[in-house]
Order: structure tokens, then sequence, then C-alpha cells
């Protein structure tokens, strides 16, 4: 499908968003839309994700024939079915929800004949610490890092079973300067799933971290 093309918008923030999920750089129209996408893109179970995948035909209350597209098509890496969604704010749904309803029953029936998911999801569901961990953790997920580095965390993290960054890093240096200077290969390895936390609670150095696979 062709990138969606992103209007000038005085009210809503737009643009791209950098992704490792297949079709390069998806297009947000607001910036729940980025969020979303930040969360998709952090996703290792996220295959590949599409802005605007399809149009779909609908019936409005007065009988005219109306079109509407989605927001975007996820698919995933294991067995999970695709999901098809629309980004709302929770005040514009309400809002328009007599004008929304005929469009989203369509969509949700089309999902449903395809075996997909159909969700609407607003700030309640994006905007959780979830996205704050997200956003912190992709900042380091190219970081370059040695194999020198990897052989100075895991061997030790594996052999405490499970700790915090505080004292995984404590364990490691002495020093406090090259304590700062491995903690970025610690959120590196937990931005690639090597090193997992509840990414739920709100990420600091008192997390409770472990190896992956290791509960």
């Amino acid at each position: 499908m062709p990138a969606r093309k992103i209007p000038k918008n005085y009210r809503n923030l737009t643009g791209l968003i950098a992704s490792q999920k297949g079709g390069g750089a998806p297009a947000f129209e607001s910036s729940l839309e980025r969020d979303l996408l930040i969360l998709l893109d952090f996703d290792r179970e996220v295959e590949s994700i599409e802005e605007q995948p399809l149009t779909l035909e609908y019936t409005d209350p007065l009988g005219a024939t109306r079109t509407y597209t989605p927001d975007f098509f996820v698919r995933y890496v294991d067995d999970r079915r695709p999901l098809l969604c629309e980004v709302k704010y929770r005040k514009d749904l309400f809002r328009d929800w007599s004008l929304l309803k005929p469009r989203l029953k369509a969509a949700r029936r089309y999902a449903t004949e395809q075996g997909w998911e159909f969700r609407i999801l607003t700030e309640n569901e994006i905007r959780t610490p979830y996205l704050e961990n997200a956003r912190f953790l992709r900042e380091y997920r190219d970081l370059p890092v040695t194999l020198d580095q990897r052989v100075a965390v895991m061997p030790l993290l594996n052999d405490m079973r499970e700790t915090t960054p505080a004292e995984l890093t404590q364990a490691i240096f002495r020093s406090p300067w090259n304590r700062a200077e491995i903690l970025p290969v610690v959120w590196h390895l937990m931005a690639l799933g090597r090193i997992e936390a509840d990414l739920t609670r709100p990420l600091s150095m008192s997390s409770r971290i472990w190896a992956e696979g290791d509960q």
C-alpha cells in the first residue's frame, strides 16, 4: 500500500515514525496515533504495521452509502489474530458516537469475516506506563554494544537470577563512572528482550529484572 499522505495540520501532530516492523515509516495524524505506533514498533510480537489498510462501504442512519478507512492493520509473528484498529480520543468517541457507530460496526463485521480482531483504541489503552517504558527503551535499541559488554552483563544476571538495574551495575563495577557506562547496555538488552521486567509498571533503577525466559 502507498504511504499515507500527511497534510499540513495546524490542530494535530502529524508525521512519520521510524519502525522496524516492515513498511518503513508508518504515518500518524495525531499524537495518539504516534503513541500507538511507538507501542507497536516496540512490541517484539508485532510483525508488520500498515496504516489506512483498506476502505469499507457502509450505510449511515439515513440510508446513504458512505466509506470508512480504519487507521491501522497489525500482523503478529505468533498465532494471534491480525488486528484492525481505529484510534480515537475518548472525548471524540463519545461526542461523535452516533456518527461513528455505523462505520465502526461495519469494520467489526468485516474483521470478523476475515478472522481478524477489531478494536477501538483510546488514550486509556495507549497512554500507560508501558508506553513510557517503550518510549524510553526504544532510544537504546540500536545502541552499539560490544561482545565484552554483553558478557559483562548477561552471565552475572543469569547467576543472580533476579535483581535490579542498580544492584546489577553495582555487582559489575565498583566505580560509579563504570556503572554509568554499563547502564545503557542494560537498557539496550532490555529493549531487545534479553533482559526482562514488568514493563506495565514504571521502570526505574529499583525495578525487578531477570534474564530472558528465567521466570
